[in-house]
């Protein structure tokens, strides 16, 4: 079985959600005060100022999602939105080619599906990954 998902997107991710929920608390306190007649943020207004920091916190995270996973059955395909299994019969090839972002899957029909869990940004562990995707496809074509 074969497992992956992106590291270093995920710590980005994070430490992009984090610098996001400080600024816009920030800013939310910061407009909260002021002298008499000048434009105020209310309580109301702070707190949809928060709740927007964290609706935007949301929408980078849902980049942590994608993973790979792959059995003898074939490959598990969760990208940003929706998961995808793709038997090892419609599989043609495994690729990570130079100076591609992620790995792919070419199928049979010459369709190609991004694998937005095996980043080439993770170095080694995504080398690995795609080395032991294509030993499963390589056992699953030896199969009866």
């Amino acid at each position: 079985m074969v497992t992956s998902r992106p590291v270093t997107l995920t710590r980005v991710c994070w430490g992009v959600v984090a610098l996001v929920m400080v600024v816009f608390t920030a800013v939310a306190v910061a407009l909260g005060g002021g002298p008499a007649g000048a434009a105020q943020f209310r309580l109301p207004d702070q707190i949809a100022m928060v709740l927007l920091g964290a609706l935007l916190s949301c929408g980078v995270l849902s980049l942590t999602r994608a993973r790979v996973v792959a059995d003898a059955e074939g490959v598990r395909v969760r990208n940003v939105v929706g998961e995808r299994l793709f038997p090892w019969q419609v599989i043609r090839a495994v690729r990570l080619d130079d100076g591609a972002s992620w790995a792919s899957l070419d199928l049979q029909d010459d369709d190609t599906v991004a694998l937005l869990g095996i980043q080439s940004n993770d170095g080694e562990r995504s080398v690995e990954a795609v080395l032991a995707l294509r030993r499963l496809l390589a056992e699953s074509r030896k199969a009866p």
